[in-house]
């Protein structure tokens, strides 16, 4: 087998010393070997600031961690201009996880290798239950320079917007079907049975809608049960009530549109809010008690005319 000149070490007659004289150095490509520095960097990523770590190669190669810096692009292709700049040859990890694969595909423009690492399969000690950002990165950049992580494939942004995709709709699949369970155990509970054998349709809904209970629920306060993100939007929308009641330019036209029975309802909403608002602020009340006060208001107000939507 039969290699280039420039890819072969080979031996060259050099100067070097205080005395100048000439001792054989181990060369590759003209280069001398003992000058070329290969790191192996540890990236624990975070949303607002990655640790990172640096190995440098060798069994004995120290291993340094390099600081904290801010997750943004622009911070993090500033860092890794600046650490490779000390070194010829750098190689990235980090762990798979929520950030995705933004920062591998930055590292990949810039013209370095990369790896994402799969979190399950990383090596630990038994015991070692310790984890902070610090030792996490320290403990990557030390088993990639061991070659001891194993990487995990990392898809392109047209793969990775498919996938999101499916798992979204999965999830959104499994919420549904977590819900309808709830609201058939609950009718069920109360002696309620869909007279006909297929559930879920639009006549069911409009049975479903239809039922009355003879001893409704008395009113309580806002609990953590049933879907945060209505909640949280529910009370993000009751702080719009401690201006006065009006209608912006940009929504006259919408109003236009509307039903009248909707534009009464929402009139009416509008009036009845913001004047809760100011009394119960005038009372001394918490900004967060009169706002959860307003939003479970706004839902009674919020069916009215989900309800005369339906009709109409």
């Amino acid at each position: 087998m039969s290699a280039s000149a420039d890819e072969v070490a080979r031996p060259t007659l050099r100067v070097r010393g205080l005395l100048g004289r000439a001792e054989p150095i181990l060369t590759t490509g003209g280069r001398a070997v003992a000058d070329y520095r290969e790191a192996f960097v540890g990236i624990d990523v975070a949303k607002l600031k990655n640790a990172i770590a640096i190995a440098e190669a060798g069994r004995e190669g120290e291993v340094r961690f390099f600081g904290e810096v801010d997750a943004s692009a622009t911070s993090m292709r500033r860092v890794i201009g600046r650490i490779a700049s000390r070194f010829d040859y750098v190689h990235f990890c980090y762990e798979a996880g929520p950030t995705g694969y933004g920062l591998y595909r930055l590292i990949r423009s810039l013209g370095h290798e990369c790896t994402v690492v799969a979190p399950s399969l990383i090596p630990r000690k038994p015991g070692d239950r310790v984890k902070t950002n610090r030792r996490d990165a320290i403990s990557l950049a030390r088993l990639l320079r061991a070659g001891e992580l194993i990487a995990v494939w990392v898809p392109d942004e047209g793969h990775e917007s498919i996938r999101d995709l499916v798992r979204a709709r999965a999830a959104a699949v499994e919420t549904l079907r977590v819900h309808r369970q709830q609201v058939s155990a609950f009718m069920l509970k109360h002696g309620r049975s869909y007279p006909r054998k297929k559930s879920w349709t639009m006549r069911y809904l409009r049975w479903l809608q239809e039922q009355r209970f003879d001893h409704p629920a008395q009113r309580g306060g806002i609990t953590k049960a049933g879907n945060g993100r209505v909640r949280h939007m529910l009370v993000e929308s009751a702080w719009t009530y401690r201006h006065p009641p009006k209608v912006g330019k940009a929504k006259l036209y919408r109003l236009e549109q509307a039903p009248p029975k909707v534009r009464e309802i929402a009139w009416k909403a509008q009036s009845r809010l913001t004047a809760r608002y100011r009394m119960l602020s005038a009372r001394g009340k918490r900004t967060t008690v009169v706002c959860t006060a307003i939003a479970r208001e706004l839902v009674g107000f919020m069916w009215a005319v989900a309800r005369e939507a339906r009709v109409t």
